[in-house]
């Protein structure tokens, strides 16, 4: 095996979750420390060609992937990325002490490695070609840190790439080989997947280029806190250490999501993986691709999901929307009259269900947009007009409630 593929140990995320009180007063922060660890996945692929095509029983569930799974090969490309090596403690396994980076020391003048480069850290994930002219997908934090990367494809061709753009939130990167317009790419699906959907997954688990694995949707619009705005797509397809950036396919050989975490105690699929949503794939990528970076709303609040439980503390059991726990110091939601304990239950008329619904709302539209919001506080309807600022660029690791 190319010494450039080897499997890197999985780094687990020690998962920081934010819990508020009903009276939403100070916000205290929980960290998870003794069951389940979300791992990025530094390793990944998933292929996807221009025409697929599967075999169905008389109910329609796939009497085989045989054929779907030949056709989408050509579209896998294994990614390697380097970057300075700097020392970190990055969690281990529940239970065992932090693991480090490694790291080179000065090099005395009579030692054999003297002169050479500072040690590099190496990430190997995966992609998918998007068009025939070198245009490729993958997951942010593969490319961490660089601004290259080396690509193999499935005919075992490798080609140096570009980083066109990249964005932490959702964890997407956009990538361009040069010189070719004869790749194989993939289509990303019109309609999100329901439920119980068969999906197809071609990736490198553990460094194995050309890894078919199979399962259902589990559920959507998933929020944990280090995920997209958007929710994920839960799948229980394997997926491992390995499959990072690569896409999950539905039966007819669209690309529903793209792979970015698991939900694991170990470091290994327990069947509980996270893809991010075509949509938010097709809302970032045209963005990279024009200016290398994403552009989002803010109202300078942080928000989450009135739940049933807040809903009836606030003696207000049918209502819906999301509540605001905290107001930046003199940001737009602040000079708009929002205070913390507000309910926003629509924005620019339309009802919203979850903190979640509302954060992709705003994130949609552009700094600088005044946009309608109908609150509720204390049991008293009333409205605000928040003029948007831009989002400051904010990594995984920030609060996932901060829009």
């Amino acid at each position: 095996m190319d010494r450039a593929f080897d499997m890197p140990e999985v780094q687990l995320a020690e998962v920081e979750m934010t819990f508020r009180s009903s009276s939403f007063g100070d916000v205290g922060t929980t960290r998870m420390a003794s069951t389940v660890a979300f791992a990025l996945l530094l390793c990944a692929g998933v292929a996807h060609s221009q025409t697929t095509s599967t075999t169905n029983t008389h109910n329609g569930a796939p009497d085989s992937f045989a054929d779907l799974a030949q056709r989408v090969e050509p579209a896998v490309i294994a990614v390697t990325s380097k970057s300075a090596a700097m020392e970190s403690a990055l969690p281990g396994p529940f239970g065992m002490p932090p693991r480090h980076a490694p790291k080179r020391e000065a090099p005395q003048a009579d030692a054999p490695d003297a002169g050479q480069a500072p040690a590099q850290a190496v990430s190997i994930g995966s992609g998918f070609f998007i068009s025939a002219d070198g245009y490729a997908v993958t997951n942010s934090h593969v490319m961490e840190g660089s601004d290259t990367a080396q690509v193999r494809t499935s005919d075992n061709q490798t080609y140096q790439a570009r980083l066109v753009g990249n964005d932490p939130l959702s964890d997407l990167a956009l990538i361009k080989i040069d010189g070719r317009s004869d790749f194989s790419y993939v289509k990303l699906a019109d309609r999100p997947p329901r439920v119980g959907d068969w999906i197809l997954t071609v990736g490198n688990p553990f460094g194995l280029k050309g890894t078919v694995t199979a399962g259902i949707v589990s559920a959507r619009e998933r929020e944990i806190p280090v995920g997209p705005t958007e929710g994920f797509i839960q799948i229980d397809a394997p997926i491992n250490s390995g499959d990072s950036g690569g896409p999950s396919f539905n039966t007819e050989g669209d690309v529903i999501g793209v792979n970015s975490m698991i939900f694991s105690p170990s470091g290994g699929s327990s069947g509980v993986a996270f893809a991010i949503p075509a949509d938010t794939v097709k809302t970032v990528i045209p963005q990279l691709k024009e200016k290398g970076s994403v552009t989002r709303g803010s109202m300078g609040a942080e928000v989450q999901s009135l739940t049933p439980e807040i809903a009836d503390s606030l003696g207000a059991g049918n209502l819906h929307g999301a509540i605001v726990a905290s107001v930046q110091q003199n940001g737009p939601a602040a000079k708009a009259g929002i205070k913390s304990g507000d309910v926003i239950t629509s924005v620019a008329g339309e009802p919203i269900k979850s903190g979640n619904e509302l954060t992709k709302k705003i994130h949609a539209l552009a700094p600088g947009t005044s946009v309608a919001l109908a609150t509720v506080r204390q049991g008293k309807q009333g409205s605000a007009n928040v003029t948007l600022s831009q989002l400051p660029n904010q990594t995984k690791s920030a609060p996932a409630g901060t829009r």
